[in-house]
């Protein structure tokens, strides 16, 4: 080793020992007879000493000219520092050099290699390399090497066993785009990437590998936001002879071994809501259960009065924001303007104050009167220093605007701690969805999950009611992880198929394995899959999962460190067999 100790680790028992240290220059002082130059590597920052009358002349000269971001070899005694920096690791000591190397120069970097950086985004995404160089992405880089192995760890201690499965596969018409891959050897033919290992970790079932998982890369073409990226990591498992509440037992497992050994908190049961509640309650089938603010219907208290946007809306709901009554008018226009915006979509909004002397005031005191006012707050458990909140409109739109609403108060009042933490399981999802452009039912997760067995005869009377035995992991408002009992029969998943507008010659070109697999002794089972990156981007406290990724894209799908995508030959194209439009 060039080195006999890294930069993080020299403390006040290494005094008097000779020691190498190789690294980055962080920053250089100088200050005429003296220099300091602190060198960085992953572990720390070590300062070196090169003082007049006890450092050759020589070295000193080489210290001057050291520039940020310089790879230097030093060598020299360990000695106490004169002036302790207890912000540092390494502060009582400092290194008094006798020898140094410089191993390679640097150009000057385009932004600042600090904690508090001065480069943008979009400059640090270009110059990637020289990012994870920083204190905060190469701690973001370490929590998710912990959870990773934590996470092999349990899964191991409970008998599953790690299974490689296929990245070149067969593309299926469900779910979200998939990126494809031309096939040289068999011409107008492809690959697509996998969205998820679903149908092989099937297979693994009905091969008797009765605990599987996976850290596994997965790959949708879709639009991107802070948490989505077009090549993703999902920690994925499947269980045979299970029921849901085994998936239940076992995950919640995984999370709070997780959670204990990254963050020393522990938790009991998972509570569990249905999507029903869950999307009456909160708008939303991934609630922030932090806080309650939950939604109340207000239809019969507020329709009838004359007041035309609640009399012909299909539904009005509204919250109760704890202690907001004071709220200026320069807050509640502010409230206003946020529902307003795209995003939310909401046309306007009503308050109500619920005054501390006992009286109300209102955006519509001229429709209601004091004692309608008194039977809303009633109705919403409102008392004096409270403020009601109300929407109305088409029930799902407004539903959708008001959680927004809920999340945006959450904010503004402190109720979303990212140190707290409020796990739930949401379950009972519809099986089916029913899409107006294609005027057909789509899986609302995949075609594999099985429907609730006393809601099987409703397929065939009033499908858009039937349930899935499929369930979500949902922490702080995040959809940690989801899943399903899987449809093991080989006669329920052609039905299954049916009511998703597959011919059978299309179910048998798509998934006649699969079909075929369950002739052969499938066994019960179901399974999950975890958003490794949501996961690690939870654990950190951050929204956005690029900050947890060590090459990540942009919004646009783009890595600009390396400029892909990109154009490739047409010499390649010609050997593929495909033409580019002029």
């Amino acid at each position: 080793m060039l080195r006999t100790h890294n930069c993080g680790e020299l403390r006040i028992q290494h005094v008097d020992e000779v020691v190498t240290l190789c690294g980055w220059v962080q920053k250089t002082r100088d200050k005429g007879g003296m220099v300091w130059v602190d060198v960085r590597d992953r572990y720390g920052v070590t300062q070196l000493i090169f003082q007049e009358g006890e450092t050759a002349e020589d070295l000193i000269k080489n210290a001057k000219l050291l520039g940020r971001e310089f790879v230097i070899k030093a060598s020299g005694v360990v000695v106490e520092r004169f002036a302790k920096n207890d912000n540092m690791a390494t502060g009582e000591i400092e290194v008094k050099v006798d020898n140094l190397v410089i191993l390679n120069k640097a150009n000057v970097p385009p932004f600042i290699i600090e904690d508090d950086t001065d480069g943008g985004e979009d400059l640090r995404m270009k110059y990637r390399y020289l990012d994870l160089r920083r204190n905060p992405v190469r701690k973001n880089l370490e929590l998710r090497h912990r959870l990773m192995q934590l996470t092999r760890s349990f899964l191991d201690q409970e008998a599953f066993i790690e299974v490689e499965t296929p990245v070149l596969i067969k593309s299926t018409p469900e779910g979200a785009r998939d990126f494809v891959v031309p096939s040289r050897m068999n011409p107008g033919e492809f690959y697509a990437l996998p969205q998820s290992p679903q149908t092989f970790k099937q297979l693994l079932m009905v091969s008797g590998f009765d605990r599987y998982f996976q850290i596994v890369k997965c790959f949708r073409d879709e639009d991107l936001r802070a948490d989505r990226q077009p090549e993703f990591t999902q920690i994925d498992c499947e269980m045979s002879f299970v029921t849901a509440e085994d998936i239940f037992k076992t995950f919640e497992g995984l999370v709070r071994y997780l959670f204990k050994h990254v963050k020393g908190l522990t938790f009991g049961d998972f509570p569990a809501i249905s999507y029903d509640e869950a999307m009456r309650n909160y708008g939303s089938d991934k609630p922030d259960t932090r806080f309650e603010m939950k939604f109340i219907e207000l239809n019969k208290e507020v329709q009838g009065k004359g007041f035309n946007v609640f009399d012909q809306a299909e539904l009005v709901i509204g919250i109760n924001a704890e202690g907001c009554a004071e709220y200026s008018r320069k807050q509640l226009d502010a409230l206003t303007e946020f529902v307003k915006k795209p995003q939310v979509g909401a046309k306007g909004l009503v308050y109500v104050k619920c005054n501390a002397d006992g009286s109300f005031k209102s955006s519509v005191d001229k429709f209601y009167g004091q004692d309608d006012l008194k039977m809303w707050a009633s109705k919403c458990g409102a008392k004096p220093g409270d403020l009601l909140l109300l929407l109305s409109g088409e029930a799902g739109h407004t539903r959708k605007a008001m959680s927004e609403l809920r999340l945006h108060m959450g904010d503004l009042l402190g109720l979303r701690d990212k140190d707290t933490y409020a796990p739930l399981w949401v379950v009972d999802f519809p099986l089916l969805e029913w899409d107006e452009e294609t005027q057909r039912y789509h899986a609302m997760h995949h075609p594999f999950t099985s429907p609730k067995v006393e809601d099987i005869p409703l397929l065939d009377t009033d499908p858009g009611k039937v349930r899935a035995n499929a369930y979500d992991m949902v922490v702080n408002g995040v959809e940690l992880g989801g899943g399903s009992i899987r449809i093991h029969d080989k006669g329920m998943q052609q039905l299954m198929f049916k009511h998703l507008g597959f011919s059978e010659e299309e179910a048998k070109a798509q998934f006649g394995f699969l079909m075929e697999a369950f002739e052969y002794g499938a066994p019960p089972h179901g399974g999950i899959a975890f958003g490794f990156d949501r996961l690690c981007a939870l654990f950190g406290g951050s929204d956005s999962i690029r900050d947890f990724i060590a090459f990540p894209k942009n919004n646009a799908g783009r890595d600009v460190m390396i400029d892909s995508p990109s154009a490739i030959a047409k010499e390649q194209l010609d050997e593929l067999g495909i033409a580019m439009k002029s």
